[in-house]
Order: C-alpha cells, then sequence, then structure tokens
C-alpha cells in the first residue's frame, strides 16, 4: 500500500479544474507566464470559461429546485486538456481488484491519480446517502491503504475508507474504476488555448448552445429568469413552480447554492476567478487590455454576492439564518475537511429545521412574495447588463 509521503497539494476548489491544478501542482508543472503551478483560474478559461444557465426541475418525492449554471458545462475537463495538448493516459476495468492494482501502480511510481467517483456515495461530503442521485466527478487521490487519501476541495486531506471508496468508483459502469494520468502540457499551445476559450465563453453568452434551448443559456437565460419572476402566467413561473411555502423556500436557496456554494469557496458565481483568468490573458496574450474587461467581471461578481444576500436575505425571518448555516458548512469543509464532519452534519440538521418552520408557517405575504420576485428580478437585469458590456468588450479584443 502506498501514501505520497510529501504530498501537500490541497489549494483545486472545483472538481475538474482543481483536480488537474492539484494533479499538477504535485508534478512540479509551472506556466511560463508566471513560473507556478497553472491557477485553476487559468484552467477554468480555458476549459470553457464562464455562463449563464437556467434551469428547474421537479421530481416525484423532493422539493423542486433551481439549478443555475455559472461555467461552462459542454466537456469542459476534456476541452480543457486538449487545448494544452495534454497526452492522457486512461485504464479503466469491471474487475475491482484490478481497479485497485491500475491505482497502485500509478501510486508506486510516485504520482498521484485523477479517479471519477461519485459525490453522494463520498461520506465526507455530509450527505444522506440516496440511491436516486448520483454524480460521478473527478478528484485526486494521493495514496491508498486502508484508507483512500484524497484530495477534492477542502484544504485538508480527505480520507474514506477502502470499501466506501470502491462503491464510490463504481456507482456509474461508464467511469467504473477509473484511473488517469496526465502528461504535461505542450505550452507552445498556451495562447490559443487562451483564445479559445475566451471564444467559447462569448459564444456560450451570445450564440445557439451546443444543446438545449437558448433560453436557458447566457443573456437569453438572464431575460430568461426575469420573466418567470415577474410573469406569473408564464409556463414554470415561480409564481407556479414555486409558490409561497416550501416551494418557494427551495428554489431561494438552491438558487444561493448555485451562485455560491457549488464547487466554489468563495462565492461570486465564479467570476472572481474568471477576473484573474482574464488577467493572466492579458500577460499570455499581450492584450493588457484585458484587465479592465477582469475589472468588469469583479463588479460582476460583487453583483452576484448581493444577489445571493437577497435570495435569502437577513431581514426574512429564518432565511438568512439558512444562508448563514449553508455558508458554514462550505467553510468547514474546505477548511477542516473530515475534521469538521460533526459539525456540518450539525450544519444540515439545522438547515431542515429551518425548512419545516418555513414550510409551516411562511413568512412572506403575497404582495411581500411579488415585492421580493421583482427586486430579484431587477438584480438579475444588473448583472445581464454589466456582464453584456464585458462580452462586448471582450468580443472586440478577440476579433
Amino acid at each position: 500500500m502506498t501514501v505520497l509521503a510529501d504530498y501537500a497539494q490541497f489549494g483545486g476548489r472545483h472538481w475538474e479544474t482543481g483536480s488537474v491544478h492539484n494533479y499538477y501542482a504535485y508534478r512540479g508543472v509551472t506556466a511560463p507566464h508566471t513560473g507556478a503551478p497553472m491557477s485553476e483560474a487559468l484552467l477554468l478559461g480555458i476549459s470553457g470559461g464562464i455562463v449563464f444557465g437556467y434551469f428547474s426541475f421537479a421530481y416525484t418525492g423532493y422539493d423542486p429546485y433551481v439549478a443555475l449554471l455559472t461555467r461552462n458545462t459542454f466537456d469542459p475537463f476534456e476541452t480543457m486538456l486538449a487545448r494544452l495538448g495534454v497526452m492522457q493516459t486512461i485504464k479503466q476495468t469491471t474487475n475491482p481488484d484490478k481497479g485497485i492494482a491500475n491505482l497502485l501502480a500509478v501510486l508506486d511510481e510516485g504520482s498521484p491519480a485523477i479517479v471519477s467517483a461519485d459525490y453522494f456515495s463520498l461520506p465526507y461530503n455530509a450527505i444522506e446517502p440516496d440511491e436516486k442521485m448520483w454524480g460521478m466527478l473527478p478528484l485526486l487521490v494521493y495514496g491508498l491503504d486502508e484508507h483512500a487519501h484524497i484530495a477534492d476541495r477542502s484544504a485538508c486531506g480527505l480520507q474514506v475508507g477502502r470499501e466506501q471508496f470502491q462503491a464510490a468508483r463504481a456507482r456509474v459502469k461508464k467511469e467504473r474504476h477509473q484511473v488517469l494520468t496526465l502528461e504535461a502540457p505542450d505550452f507552445a499551445k498556451l495562447p490559443t488555448a487562451v483564445r479559445e476559450g475566451i471564444a467559447q465563453t462569448i459564444a456560450l453568452f451570445t450564440d445557439k448552445p451546443p444543446k438545449g434551448s437558448a433560453n436557458n443559456f447566457g443573456f437569453k437565460a438572464y431575460q430568461q429568469w426575469i420573466k418567470l419572476l415577474t410573469k406569473p402566467k408564464t409556463r414554470n413561473s415561480w409564481e407556479k413552480v414555486f409558490p409561497a411555502g416550501r416551494n418557494m423556500a427551495s428554489a431561494m436557496q438552491s438558487s444561493f447554492e448555485r451562485i455560491a456554494l457549488f464547487g466554489q469557496a468563495q462565492g461570486g458565481a465564479e467570476r472572481w476567478q474568471y477576473a484573474q483568468f482574464l488577467d493572466e490573458a492579458a500577460v499570455i496574450l499581450s492584450q493588457p487590455a484585458l484587465r479592465e474587461v477582469a475589472a468588469q467581471f469583479r463588479t460582476s461578481a460583487e453583483a452576484w454576492e448581493q444577489l445571493g444576500r437577497l435570495l435569502l436575505p437577513d431581514d426574512v425571518p429564518t432565511f438568512g439564518d439558512i444562508r448563514t448555516q449553508l455558508e458554514r458548512r462550505r467553510d468547514l469543509f474546505t477548511q477542516h475537511g473530515t475534521a469538521a464532519l460533526a459539525d456540518m452534519r450539525a450544519s444540515n440538521t439545522a438547515i431542515k429545521q429551518m425548512q419545516e418552520k418555513v414550510a409551516a408557517d411562511f413568512p412572506l405575504t403575497q404582495p411581500q412574495i411579488e415585492a421580493y420576485r421583482q427586486r430579484i428580478a431587477d438584480h438579475v437585469q444588473t448583472i445581464h447588463d454589466i456582464e453584456q458590456a464585458a462580452i462586448t468588450q471582450l468580443d472586440a479584443l478577440l476579433a
């Protein structure tokens, strides 16, 4: 059994870009424009960057919820590696023992490995198991003995019992027991990779998406969300799908989670990271004007953070407390990992109790609900306008 004793790379905060950042940081691969490991912000931009997407879902047996997209979701992992010219070695098997052997072979060579594992099956995420829910995501393994030693969005190493780890790896057949290693990037391709990443961000905001309805992506999605908030008779409006009570509370909470929590340590719908990417792109492409666009996205990030506080406001009983507990749970995991598991579960319990309280006695009247939805819509329009100006300028610089 092997654990990389000198492994200390825990900077990554998102499954895809964070795992690759941590992998190359350990391998000592540095970017030519900084002399430091490739930042996660750089990897985000190359992978396709940011976007806005709006979806809502209602499944039997579950509260309806809102899923906001803040970054490219169209094959970002493969796109990032391909643009950087990274050669991949993938070993996959249906045999659990062979899967362990493949992983140990990589570790024995002195390298961590990227594996796919089910988010819902990993106990450190403090989620109640649900046979109907799964999500295979990349994470970095730097050791295996009676536990798997994992780097995954926390500043601390995470340990999972070997049996649980194997179950998480086997949850979905397509990615079962996969082990991935990477060759060094071809940094001669870095300027092109950056330009292509920026072009994809622009396209995701302005063009027809590769899949799905145009109304669900980019600037049209902002207008769609505004319409759903303010036009009660519209199909899938918040008035119809998320009326007062538990459903509306679920919409508010799930919207906030995607803005501030989903694979993030900072919030701001990942606009802070994208601004950092554009600062680096200004150096890589020798285009200082990109820093001006970066400043616009920092303004956007601030507006997104304000939106999060509007969605779960302090001046509405219970909602501000729910936001506080959600942020507390995120920060506990990010800073302390599995050592904070008991406190994370305590936050889960507190959130559930507050959800039940809201369901039993919703704290807003119908006129207050309508005013609330209008405030959200007005702020979404503000974000739309900030980002439309930024994307327009970005497009002009790329031309």
